[in-house]
């Protein structure tokens, strides 16, 4: 019975080390972003020519532009700008808020994010996908608020002041899919009978909505 047991735990332990994020092998992998192999993520650059730059990334103390259609920007720091984040799974934002800015309907295919409100204030919201629940939560300055990876959510100014948020997120790739842009937007585009049929919306209205977003290609 004793080695039974054993035998079990030894099992237990071993999907859980499978299952778990693997530890680092080496002291960083600075992402080679000229590399033509493809592999899950960026390969290494020489580590000989690794400097301190790999590591550093400027500019995040400057509000961003916000005169757009949705009142907002979002300055993101991941391994495409930042590539000594490759493979440490981690990565940030500044978000800027113009009057009634918002942060549309999106999600983060490969991380959670957890953001802080550093001005004004803001509305947080997230869907779940159980009986698609909505966590709605109005955020002041030094609130924080998680969004679960995967989970549809936004980020609303609802003043006509202006709002700063920063959020950290558990990819260093955490990827970005806007709701509208992705049902609009797809290149080729879907079919307006099947976005007609799924939104329940005129073929005419799908029509506009499409020529809308092609824009974001």
């Amino acid at each position: 019975m004793a080695s039974r047991f054993l035998f079990v735990a030894l099992f237990s332990l071993t999907v859980f080390h499978v299952s778990s994020v693997p530890s680092q092998l080496q002291d960083f992998c600075v992402a080679d972003l000229n590399s033509q192999v493809f592999v899950n993520g960026f390969v290494c650059k020489n580590p000989n020519a690794v400097t301190a730059d790999d590591f550093f990334f400027s500019g995040l103390d400057k509000a961003a532009n916000t005169s757009n259609h949705m009142g907002s920007n979002v300055t993101a720091v991941s391994v495409t700008n930042l590539p000594g984040l490759n493979t440490l799974g981690i990565s940030l934002t500044r978000q800027d808020f113009g009057s009634y800015g918002l942060v549309p309907p999106h999600i983060h295919p490969r991380a959670t994010e957890i953001l802080v409100v550093v001005e004004g204030a803001l509305q947080a919201v997230f869907i779940s996908s159980t009986n698609y629940q909505m966590y709605d939560k109005v955020l002041n300055k030094g609130d924080v608020f998680v969004f679960p990876q995967g989970m549809i959510h936004f980020q609303y100014n609802r003043n006509s002041t202006s709002a700063v948020a920063f959020s950290a997120l558990s990819s260093e790739n955490p990827g970005l899919v806007y709701m509208a842009n992705s049902a609009f937007g797809s290149n080729p585009s879907i079919s307006d009978d099947v976005l007609a049929k799924t939104f329940q919306l005129d073929k005419k209205t799908i029509d506009l909505l499409q020529a809308r977003f092609s824009t974001a290609h």
